[in-house]
């Protein structure tokens, strides 16, 4: 659905620091729990972290940046899958930096391309970064690793 807040799509959306980040897959892959076990470490490491919605988020691009923005309903809150519906600090909208794909093992390619992209509906698109969810690996953790491994990219 679109509408003058964006396009609402199906996934939900952090600010870890000051990355805007878009955890997307299938229904039931992560996207949540992932969410808000990164947003929870972060807070324990004394990092800004927020949520910006959980579920449902309003995507939309201006002055060629791409924007993530809550839906009133559900501002502030997230669900915990198997326990209900849970209070979260949040954002009302933040800039997005990355789409983040929660994986688990068996992995199709053992190294993703390192270009990949996850395309919006409106055909703007954000760098994917595919994040591994093994026994062992705190997902914050492998979060801060790939984030670092851009930012020396980049650079």
């Amino acid at each position: 659905m679109t509408g003058a807040a964006g396009t609402n799509i199906h996934a939900t959306a952090i600010v870890l620091e000051s990355r805007g980040l878009l955890f997307i897959g299938p229904s039931g892959g992560g996207k949540s729990s992932v969410a808000l076990s990164c947003l929870m470490a972060a807070g324990d490491h004394g990092l800004f972290a927020a949520l910006i919605a959980d579920d449902q988020v309003f995507v939309s691009t201006v002055n060629g940046r791409i924007i993530a923005r809550r839906p009133p309903s559900i501002a502030g809150l997230a669900e915990l899958r198997g326990a209900g519906i849970v209070p979260v600090a949040s954002l009302q909208s933040a800039v997005l930096d990355y789409a983040i794909l929660p994986v688990s093992p068996p992995f199709k390619e053992r190294v993703p391309p390192e270009t990949e992209r996850h395309v919006l509906p409106d055909g703007n698109a954000l760098p994917l970064l595919r994040l591994p969810l093994m026994a062992g690996l705190r997902p914050f953790d492998a979060l801060r690793l790939l984030l670092a491994k851009t930012a020396a990219i980049s650079q």
